[in-house]
C-alpha cells in the first residue's frame, strides 16, 4: 500500500504541518512528527473529515469532542535572577532532576546558574508546567525607582541581556528561519551557498548579487530564509560562547563520494551542543563514486538516524554544482521552521545579534547584525556590550540603503563608536547617554564575571556530586591515532556510574585546537589529551576561559585520575611546568656523537637537567632527556630565549627541521580546586 508523508498531505490540504499533526493525533492516528508516513486510506479519511468540517463548520471528528480535558498545568513564577536550584524548589523537584533534564535537552546549566529562556522552556516541557515571568524583589524594584532615569534604563537593558531571550508579545508573527551551513572542508558548503544565493536572491536586487556581508536573505516559493555565511563551526560555537543563540537550523553538508570526516563530526557535535535541528545535505551525488547510503550509515552510527530509516534526521541528496535537490533542501528547511513556529514581534524594542564587524577606512565601524525582534530603523541609538552609537546608515545584503529592518533581517549598520565583537547582542536606547552608560556597566560586569568564572575540573567533581549539582562529567577527547581514541573512549564509557555519567561531547584525532577549547568552554567540559599537545592559541584560550586540559601518555594514569575524582580521593597532583620552547632549524652530524639539532630558543629557557619532548605537527614524537646542550662550541647548563643552541637527545636522533622542542619539569602539588 502506498503511503504519504504528513507534511506532503498538509501541503495538499492547504494546512500547516503542526495543525495536521494535531488533527491526526486527535483522530487516534499514531504519528510522531511531520515526517511520519500514513497510508493512502487514512489520508483519504483525513481529507474527507476536512471537507466535512469546512462544509458544516463542525469539529474535524467526534473523537475530538470526546477528548478528556487535561488537568490545567501548574504555573510557577520565575524571576530573572532565579537559578536552576530556585526553579527546582518552586516545582518541588531536586536540583539534580532539573539539571539532568537540561542536560538531556542540550543545556549545560549548573544548579547555581541562571538559565536562559530556552532552558526554562525545556524545564516546563519536561515537567508539564507553565511559567510566568515575575519582577525581582520589591526592594530591588524600589531601588531602581530611586535611580535617575538613565540608570534605570541601563539596569533594565542589562536584565534583558542576562536573560538572552526574546520579549513575548501578543502581536508576534511568524518570522523567517536563520540557517547556518557547516561541514568538512571541500565538501561543497561554499558551492551550495553560492548556488542558493545566485538563484534565490529576493527579487528587485539586480546587480546586487555579490555578497558583501556575512548574512543574506533568499526567497523560496514566497517564503524567506536567512543564511549565515560563517567561516565554520568554530565561529558558530564562538558566538554561542558569548551567549548568542541566533541560529534556528543547522545544515550539515557531507560529500557523497568522501563520507563523514573529522570536521563533519566536529560540526555535528557543535550543532548538537547548541540544541538546534540538523538537516543533512548529502552533496555531490552527481559524482560516479557517490555513495549516499554509506553516508546515511556513517551518520546513523554517530546518532543522526535518517527519517526514512525511522530516525528523526532529514537527509536530502543534492548536487550543489548543478542545483539538483537544492529546491527540496530549501523546502525541508521551511518545513522544519514551520514545525518550530518561529515568531517575533515587529512592535517591541529592536534587539538582535552582531554577526561580524570590522573597521572600514571610509565608513568607520561597520557591523553586520541580524534583527531578532522589533524593527531597527535609521537614527536609532544602539548599544552592544562593548560599543554604542547612532545608526547613520543601514544597508541590506545587496548593498542597498534601507530605512528599517524587521525580525530575521540581516543588515549592515554604520555609526558605532567602536567595533563590537561577533556574538554580542544589541538593544536600542532613548538617548546616547543611556547607551554609553550601558556599555560602561556591561564592561564592568564582564570583568567581574571573568574574575569569578569557574569551569569544571576533576578536583571539583566530587564536591559537585555531593551537592547533586552535576550528574555528568563532560569531556572533549583528543588522541594521536584512531586506535588510542577508541581505547580511551571505551575506558571512559566503562567508568560511568549511577551517581555520575561521563559524556563525551566531542572526540577526534590530532592536536588540541581553539575549536576544542571553545566547545569545552560552552559545554562546561574538561579536555583529555593522549600523546597530543594544544597549539599556542588553544593554550592561551584555555587559560582565559579557565578550561582544564589534562594530558596523558599512559591510559591507566587517566583512568586513575578519573576514578579518584569520582571517589573524591584525588592524590597529590603532578603539575607540568613548561620552562621553554625551541624550534629545530638545522641538523649537524658530529663524529662519535651523532646528529645535533641546531635550534633557536623562541621563549623561556632550555636547561640541560630538565625533561624535554619533541613535538611535530601538534603530536609528541619523543619524550626524554638531553645528552648535550651547547652554545656555539661551549657546553652550557642553560640557554635563554633569543639565542641559538645545539641540542643532542638521549637515545633519539630522528628529529626534523620545524620540530618543536619543549623543556619542562614535573612539580608535585597538593590537591586544589583551581588547577
Amino acid at each position: 500500500m502506498s503511503k504519504i508523508r504528513v507534511y506532503e498531505l498538509a501541503k495538499l490540504l492547504g494546512k500547516s504541518s503542526p495543525e495536521l499533526v494535531t488533527m491526526l493525533t486527535d483522530l487516534g492516528v499514531g504519528v510522531k512528527s511531520h515526517m511520519s508516513s500514513i497510508d493512502m486510506e487514512t489520508a483519504q479519511l483525513v481529507e474527507n473529515v476536512c471537507k466535512e468540517s469546512e462544509a458544516g463548520g463542525k469539529a474535524p471528528s467526534t473523537a475530538m469532542k470526546g477528548r478528556v480535558e487535561e488537568k490545567p498545568a501548574k504555573t510557577i513564577g520565575v524571576r530573572p535572577s532565579d537559578t536552576v536550584g530556585d526553579i527546582a524548589k518552586k516545582m518541588g523537584k531536586s536540583p539534580a532532576e532539573v539539571v539532568k533534564v537540561l542536560l538531556d535537552a542540550g543545556f549545560m546549566v549548573p544548579a547555581n546558574a541562571v538559565p536562559n529562556d530556552d532552558a526554562i522552556l525545556a524545564i516546563c516541557e519536561a515537567f508539564r508546567c507553565d511559567v510566568s515571568m515575575e519582577d525581582d524583589s520589591p526592594a530591588e524594584d524600589e531601588a531602581i525607582k530611586q535611580q535617575k532615569p538613565a540608570q534605570k534604563a541601563v539596569d533594565q537593558k542589562a536584565k534583558a541581556w542576562d536573560r538572552k531571550g526574546g520579549v513575548a508579545a501578543p502581536d508576534a508573527k511568524l518570522r523567517p528561519p536563520i540557517v547556518t551551513v557547516m561541514g568538512h572542508v571541500d565538501h561543497g558548503k561554499t558551492t551550495l551557498l553560492d548556488f542558493i544565493r545566485k538563484t534565490r536572491v529576493s527579487e528587485g536586487e539586480a546587480g546586487g548579487i555579490t555578497q558583501h556581508i556575512g548574512a543574506y536573505k533568499v526567497n523560496c516559493n514566497g517564503n524567506d530564509i536567512v543564511f549565515l555565511d560563517t567561516p565554520g563551526h568554530e565561529a558558530f560555537t564562538a558566538m554561542r560562547a558569548r551567549g548568542a543563540s541566533v541560529t534556528d537550523i543547522a545544515v550539515l553538508v557531507v560529500a557523497a563520494d568522501d563520507g563523514v570526516k573529522p570536521q563533519t563530526l566536529e560540526a555535528m557535535n557543535h550543532a548538537k551542543a547548541a540544541g538546534v535541528p540538523i538537516i543533512v545535505a548529502i552533496n555531490k551525488i552527481d559524482k560516479p563514486d557517490a555513495k549516499p547510503e554509506r553516508v546515511r550509515q556513517q551518520l546513523s552510527d554517530y546518532g543522526l538516524a535518517p527519517e526514512e530509516w525511522g530516525g528523526d534526521t532529514i537527509m536530502v541528496e543534492v548536487a550543489a554544482k548543478i542545483g539538483t535537490g537544492v529546491d527540496q533542501l530549501l523546502e525541508m528547511i521551511l518545513l522544519v521552521a514551520e514545525m518550530a513556529e518561529l515568531k517575533a514581534s515587529e512592535t517591541v524594542d529592536a534587539e538582535g545579534i552582531v554577526v561580524e564587524a570590522n573597521l572600514d577606512k571610509g565608513k568607520g565601524s561597520v557591523a553586520t547584525v541580524i534583527v531578532l525582534q522589533g524593527t531597527l530603523a535609521k537614527g536609532n541609538i544602539v548599544a552592544t556590550q562593548t560599543s554604542w552609537g547612532k545608526i547613520r546608515a543601514m544597508l541590506d545584503d545587496t548593498g542597498k540603503q534601507i530605512a528599517s529592518a524587521g525580525p530575521s533581517t540581516p543588515v549592515e549598520i554604520l555609526g558605532l563608536e567602536s567595533v563590537p565583537l561577533p556574538g554580542e547582542s544589541f538593544h536600542i536606547f532613548a538617548t546616547e547617554r543611556e547607551a554609553r552608560e550601558m556599555v560602561e556597566s556591561a564592561a564592568k560586569k564582564d570583568q567581574e564575571a571573568t574574575r569569578s568564572r569557574s569551569r569544571m575540573t576533576l578536583e571539583e567533581l566530587y564536591d559537585q556530586m555531593q551537592s547533586e549539582d552535576i550528574p555528568h562529567l563532560n569531556v572533549v577527547l583528543k588522541c594521536d591515532v584512531q586506535g588510542s581514541l577508541e581505547a580511551f573512549h571505551a575506558t571512559l564509557m566503562k567508568m560511568s556510574t549511577e551517581e555520575v555519567g561521563i559524556n563525551i561531547v566531542h572526540e577526534g584525532v590530532g592536536r588540541i585546537s581553539e575549536s576544542d577549547v571553545t566547545l569545552a568552554s560552552v559545554s562546561n567540559a574538561i579536555i583529555i589529551g593522549f600523546n597530543v599537545r594544544p597549539d599556542s592559541n588553544a593554550k592561551k584560550l584555555s587559560e582565559s576561559e579557565n578550561v582544564q586540559i589534562r594530558m596523558y601518555r599512559v591510559i591507566y594514569d587517566m583512568q586513575e585520575d578519573i576514578k579518584a575524582a569520582l571517589e573524591g580521593i584525588l592524590a597529590p597532583v603532578l603539575h607540568e611546568n613548561i620552562l621553554g620552547q625551541a624550534e629545530v632549524r638545522a641538523s649537524f652530524k658530529i663524529p662519535k656523537i651523532g646528529r645535533i639539532a641546531g635550534c633557536f630558543v623562541q621563549e623561556g629557557v632550555i636547561k640541560r637537567s630538565t625533561k624535554v619532548r619533541v613535538v611535530r605537527d601538534g603530536v609528541v614524537v619523543w619524550d626524554g632527556g638531553l645528552s648535550g646542550l651547547r652554545h656555539f662550541k661551549e657546553d652550557v647548563r642553560e640557554i635563554a630565549s633569543g639565542n641559538e643552541c645545539g641540542l643532542s637527545f638521549s637515545g633519539f636522533q630522528d628529529f626534523r627541521e620545524g620540530d618543536i622542542v619543549e623543556a619542562y619539569e614535573i612539580l608535585s602539588e597538593k590537591k586544589t580546586l583551581d588547577i
